[in-house]
């Protein structure tokens, strides 16, 4: 089967600094975690709020979610984090 992500829900997690959104292949479920980290500027980094976390993953959505299926594919796991090497270093410039 595909990886899908037919649910657009995403959730910004505070204690551990990360954007937790959920992907299908057939039955399964797959939880990806990016860290917020990969949506921080050069001085910018504790002045952003939850909400201009999850506006970040909403216009960068389409390419978070080619990535996440290219992580799926190499790794076919329940869990994946995500981090900025896994989009090059351009991801940051893009916000």
């Amino acid at each position: 089967m595909t990886l899908s992500f037919p649910n657009p829900t995403r959730a910004y997690d505070e204690t551990r600094g990360l954007i937790r959104f959920i992907g299908h292949d057939g039955l399964n479920q797959v939880q990806f975690l990016l860290p917020v980290a990969v949506f921080d500027r050069e001085g910018a980094p504790g002045r952003r709020k939850e909400r201009d976390y999850l506006l970040a993953f909403d216009r960068l959505r389409e390419r978070i979610l080619t990535t996440a299926r290219q992580a799926y594919q190499s790794r076919r796991r329940h869990t994946i984090e995500l981090d900025l090497s896994a989009f090059g270093s351009s991801l940051q410039s893009a916000t």
